[in-house]
């Protein structure tokens, strides 16, 4: 059900702050009511009370939150026979960025989202421990706090979202 009394759930997991900061801007755009829950720090309650779920994490050392995944696994039969939408944080582009979704989410459910996001990343090097720094640095070739969140990504998904 798509319009202004939509009752939305956006789950998400977060290691460094860029796909909650994305779940907060994608929640700011959808109509009706939202409500925003990061895996490991809430619950949701029955996923049935919601007209539309959004599903997102961030990529890490090459593949998404293990909470993620097993959240959509567990939740599978009911996702599909809502609204829902899956999105991504990554700092990949083009194909990669694309083979790091279609790794991240069951293929059953991203057959049938209807919005699929990829949002972009962010390295905050402020949040980060000495070790991971250093694989950023050597892996990434970067060596300083980079974001390139796509505002306009959650913009599009949002529209989708909203019908």
């Amino acid at each position: 059900m798509a319009g202004m009394n939509a009752n939305t759930l956006i789950i998400y997991a977060s290691r460094h702050g860029c796909a909650e900061k994305c779940a907060r801007d994608l929640a700011g755009r959808l109509r009706g009511s939202v409500e925003t829950i990061a895996l490991g720090k809430g619950k949701p309650g029955d996923l049935a009370a919601y007209d539309a779920v959004v599903v997102g994490g961030s990529i890490r050392a090459g593949k998404i939150q293990k909470s993620v995944r097993a959240f959509c696994d567990r939740n599978l039969e009911t996702l599909k026979g809502k609204r829902f939408g899956l999105f991504l944080c990554c700092m990949e582009e083009g194909e990669k960025a694309n083979r790091q979704f279609a790794d991240a989410f069951p293929a059953e459910l991203i057959a049938r989202a209807t919005a699929k996001g990829l949002f972009g990343g962010e390295f905050d090097f402020k949040k980060m421990g000495w070790l991971e720094r250093a694989i950023v640095r050597k892996v990434a070739k970067i060596d300083a706090s980079v974001s390139k969140i796509k505002s306009e990504a959650v913009a599009v998904f949002a529209a989708a979202m909203n019908g």
